[in-house]
C-alpha cells in the first residue's frame, strides 16, 4: 500500500493508505489539507508497521515516526 502523510487544519498528522495503483498525485489532488508531511510505501509486518520509500511527484519521503503514527490512528481513529 502506499501512503500520503498530510498536517490538518489543526496541525495533527493524518495518514491516508491506499492502494499502489492509484498515484500520489492522483490521491494528493483529492484530499483538501495544504501540507504534505511524509509519503512512500506501508507493509504490516510480525514488528508492526513499516513506511519506506518516497514520492517523488510530491517530493516528499518516508520518515521514521510515520509507522508510529499510523498505527496510533488504525489503534484509536480519533487521535
Amino acid at each position: 500500500m502506499k501512503y500520503i502523510m498530510f498536517e490538518d487544519f489543526s496541525g495533527v498528522p493524518v495518514p491516508i493508505i491506499f492502494p499502489k495503483r492509484i498515484d500520489f498525485a492522483e490521491m494528493r489532488e483529492q484530499i483538501p489539507y495544504t501540507k504534505v508531511l511524509a509519503a512512500g510505501h506501508v507493509h504490516l509486518s510480525g514488528t508492526g508497521f513499516a513506511c519506506h520509500g518516497e514520492s517523488k511527484s510530491l517530493a516528499a519521503q518516508a520518515r521514521p515516526e510515520d509507522a508510529l503514527i499510523i498505527a496510533a490512528k488504525l489503534a484509536d481513529p480519533d487521535l
